[in-house]
C-alpha cells in the first residue's frame, strides 16, 4: 500500500482540486482520494510527501505510433501494413514493442497511456489499441482495443496513388475506397446473421469481422482528416452509413467546422501542432484550434502523432495551446479525462479517484508550464520514474 500526501490534487472531476491532499494506493488502484486529514493511512502504508506539488492523473495521448514506430529505428517500424489500402484484419497489438524507447520517454514525461495505432498510409488501417507506457509484455499493458484506423487525405494518396499507382490517387478515390469496404461489411453482417438464422455454415472473414464492428458500433471509427473538406466528407460518409461512434483526429481545419463537430457530437483529437506546412493540408495548422473548437462546445483532445512530435513533449503542445486560447482550467483535461472518454478507458485512466488505475504524476509546477518537471511518476501504483534518481546527464551516454 503507498500514500501520496500533502500534495495539491487535481483529480479532474467535479470536486475539483484539493489541496492538502492524499492519494491512497492499493493493489495497483486507487483506494481514496481527499484532504489529508479525512483520509486514513494504514501503518503499513509507503508514505510519499508531494512536498505541496502538482499531482495529476497520468497524462493520456490519444494518437500516438509510440511502441510501434521504433524510435531511432524507422525501418523497424510496425505500424503500415501497405500490401492494400484496405487492412481491417491487422491489430496494432500485435506490433506493440514494450522495449521500444519512444515508451520510456512517454513515462518519463509524464505520460502513462497512448493509444498506439496504425499508421495514415492506408484508407483503412487497423485495430488500433490503448497501451500503457510502462510494463515488459504487450498484453499486460493493453488497457483496451478502442478503434478503427482510417485515412483520408494526402498520405493514402500519395502512397498508393503516387507511389503504388492504383486507388486511392485522389480524394474521391479515397471516399469511395472507405465507402465500398463499409459496404462489404455491411453485406457480410446481413450474410452472417442469415446464416445464423437458417443454421448454414458460414466462412468467416478477420478484416471483415472487424469491420462489422465498426458498422455495428461496436468499434469506433477514427479518422486522420487534416483540411476541412475531408472532415466534412467524414461527416458525410458516417451519415451514410449511420456510423456514430467516430473522432476525428489531427483536425487541423476542425475551427472551421466547428459547429459540425457539436451537431454530430463528435470529438476531435488535435495535433501535432509544432509542425511547418510540410504539405499542402497543413497550411492553416495553428495552436488556436483547441481553444476555438473547446469554447464552440466540443470534446477535445491533445495529440503528439509520435514520434511525428516526441512523446515527453506532449505537456509543452498544452502549454502552446493555452498561450493560444484555451483555457487554463480545461488545459489539463485535454490530455486526462478528455482522451480517456473519447478511448472509451475512463473506467482506468485520466481522473483520480477511486477504483481507477493507480497512474499518478507529481509535477514540481502547473503540468503545461514549459519550465515544470514530471518530478515523480507512477504507474499502477509503482513508482516507475524519480527525476533525480533515473536522470542521466546525456555527455555521459555520449556514443563515439
Amino acid at each position: 500500500m503507498r500514500a501520496i500526501v500533502n500534495g495539491t490534487v487535481h483529480t479532474v472531476l467535479e470536486r475539483g482540486t484539493i489541496d492538502g491532499g492524499t492519494v491512497l494506493v492499493e493493489d495497483g488502484e486507487i483506494s481514496a482520494v481527499g484532504p489529508d486529514d479525512e483520509v486514513e493511512i494504514p501503518d503499513d502504508a509507503d508514505v510519499f510527501d508531494a512536498e505541496g506539488h502538482h499531482v495529476t492523473p497520468g497524462l493520456v495521448d490519444a494518437h500516438s505510433h509510440a511502441g510501434m514506430a521504433e524510435w531511432g529505428e524507422p525501418e523497424d517500424g510496425d505500424f503500415n501494413e501497405v500490401s492494400d489500402p484496405v487492412t481491417p484484419h491487422v491489430n496494432a497489438l500485435d506490433g506493440f514493442h514494450p522495449r521500444d524507447e519512444e515508451l520510456r520517454h512517454a513515462f518519463q514525461g509524464g505520460v502513462t497511456t497512448v493509444s498506439a495505432r496504425m499508421g495514415s498510409a492506408n484508407v483503412i488501417g487497423g485495430v488500433i489499441c490503448s497501451m500503457k507506457t510502462y510494463g515488459d509484455v504487450a498484453d499486460r499493458m493493453l488497457v483496451r482495443e478502442d478503434g478503427m484506423k482510417a485515412a483520408f487525405g494526402e498520405n493514402p494518396k500519395r502512397f498508393h496513388g503516387d507511389q503504388k499507382d492504383r486507388q486511392p490517387s485522389t480524394r474521391p478515390g479515397v471516399a469511395a475506397t472507405l465507402r465500398q469496404a463499409l459496404m462489404e461489411a455491411e453485406d457480410y453482417v446481413e450474410r452472417r446473421e442469415n446464416a445464423r438464422d437458417e443454421g448454414d455454415p458460414f466462412e468467416r472473414d478477420l478484416g471483415m469481422e472487424n469491420l462489422a464492428r465498426v458498422v455495428e458500433g461496436d468499434l469506433p471509427l477514427r479518422v486522420h482528416a487534416h483540411r476541412a473538406d475531408d472532415i466534412a466528407t467524414v461527416f458525410r460518409i458516417a451519415d451514410e452509413f449511420g456510423i456514430e461512434n467516430l473522432s476525428i483526429e489531427h483536425a487541423t481545419e476542425g475551427h472551421v467546422l466547428a459547429e459540425e463537430f457539436v451537431e454530430r457530437d463528435v470529438p476531435a483529437v488535435v495535433g501535432p501542432t509544432i509542425s511547418s506546412a510540410s504539405k499542402y493540408e497543413l497550411r492553416n495548422i495553428t495552436f488556436e484550434t483547441p481553444g476555438i473548437l473547446h469554447e464552440a462546445g466540443v470534446k477535445v483532445a491533445i495529440q503528439t502523432d509520435a514520434p511525428v512530435l516526441p512523446q515527453e513533449h506532449l505537456d509543452v503542445c498544452v502549454g502552446l495551446a493555452v498561450r493560444e486560447g484555451l483555457p487554463a482550467d480545461v488545459a489539463l483535461r485535454t490530455v486526462t479525462r478528455n482522451p480517456a472518454e473519447i478511448l472509451g478507458i475512463e473506467d482506468r485512466v485520466g481522473t483520480l479517484e477511486a477504483d481507477t488505475d493507480a497512474d499518478l504524476v507529481v509535477w514540481d509546477g502547473p503540468m503545461f508550464e514549459l519550465d515544470s518537471d514530471a518530478r515523480q511518476v507512477f504507474v499502477e501504483g509503482e513508482r516507475v520514474y524519480d527525476s533525480e534518481r533515473d536522470d542521466v546527464d546525456p555527455r555521459e551516454e555520449y556514443a563515439w
